[in-house]
């Protein structure tokens, strides 16, 4: 399974921004979807993350209320829907992708988009 984000930007306190993913190869084998990030001088953290399986999703507190993911998955692609972004929401922004082959469970990181928040 390969991703690529996009939608990064520069965009100011209380702006909305959508990040997109788009995955390629064995989609059909994908367990779960999700987004993290790593802010400069920190650990990439979990921001999202939806199984397809079972329809759940989940938030990290921090962006409950705010962001909200989705997935289309006859186009192959995930989103991030942010809202309301806070100057603490600046840093790279990462696809990742669970998945199964042969019995084996596997990962695949996107290679990351930039968003900055301004206040």
């Amino acid at each position: 399974v390969q991703l690529v984000e996009s939608g990064g930007g520069l965009v100011q306190a209380g702006d909305s921004l959508r990040l997109s993913c788009a995955a390629s190869g064995s989609t059909t084998s994908i367990n779960a979807m999700g987004w993290y990030r790593q802010a400069p001088g920190s650990q990439r953290v979990l921001v999202a993350i939806t199984r397809p399986n079972t329809g759940s999703q989940t938030y990290a507190d921090s962006v409950k209320g705010r962001f909200t993911i989705s997935r289309d998955n006859a186009k192959n692609m995930m989103y991030l829907q942010m809202n309301s972004l806070k100057p603490d929401d600046t840093a790279v922004y990462y696809c990742y992708a669970a998945w199964t082959s042969s019995g084996s469970l596997f990962g695949s990181w996107g290679q990351g988009t930039q968003v900055t928040v301004s206040s």
